[in-house]
């Protein structure tokens, strides 16, 4: 059995209150979760308008998909306009 976590912060500049912040986070999350077989969250700066921070877990018995599931959720954040990449890092505990 593979477990992988990671962390994805974002940062919202075009975000103008919590509500448009929101808005992105909540699109991320759900496309990273029907797309990929996972556990997604906003765990960090809730109550800030320009930053976010997206946790993430998996669990598989296939190292391989793991490592591609990690690809997609990438071209799933770099692919919202609304939101810059600061941090990704993903590892296998």
């Amino acid at each position: 059995m593979h477990v992988m976590v990671g962390s994805i912060e974002l940062l919202l500049p075009g975000a103008g209150s919590l509500k448009e912040k929101r808005h992105v986070v909540k699109s991320i999350v759900g496309r990273i979760r029907s797309r990929v077989n996972a556990s997604v969250a906003e765990t960090e700066f809730q109550d800030v308008w320009q930053r976010s921070v997206i946790g993430v877990a998996m669990v598989s018995s296939d190292r391989q998909l793991l490592d591609k599931q990690v690809s997609i959720i990438r071209t799933i954040v770099d692919d919202n306009a609304a939101a810059e990449t600061v941090e990704f890092l993903f590892e296998y505990v």
